[in-house]
């Protein structure tokens, strides 16, 4: 059995059978497998809790619709535009 230790080593496939045949004489490092799962207490983005005035609020949500936008991807979009704006101009 060969053990394959980097992924450039997967070849392209003409089929199901030659995969099948390909399998039955090559495995996977162990390394290789375990740092390709993406691991479930990893988090892209950390959830937070902002208390707004319900006028603004209100007000932000319509604005939303009017761009066919969910209120809060519109708001992190207006807070990421500014941070960059910051970074530019401390």
């Amino acid at each position: 059995m060969k053990t394959l230790t980097n992924w450039n080593q997967l070849p392209e496939f003409e089929s199901e059978a030659a995969e099948n045949a390909f399998w039955q004489e090559h495995e996977l490092e162990s390394k290789l497998m375990s740092g390709s799962i993406h691991e479930a207490h990893v988090r892209e983005s950390t959830t937070i809790t902002l208390r707004f005035d319900p006028r603004m609020l209100s007000r932000i949500k319509r604005i939303a619709r009017s761009r066919y936008l969910n209120y809060q991807s519109m708001m992190k979009q207006w807070l990421a535009e500014r941070l960059e704006d910051e970074m530019k101009n401390p």
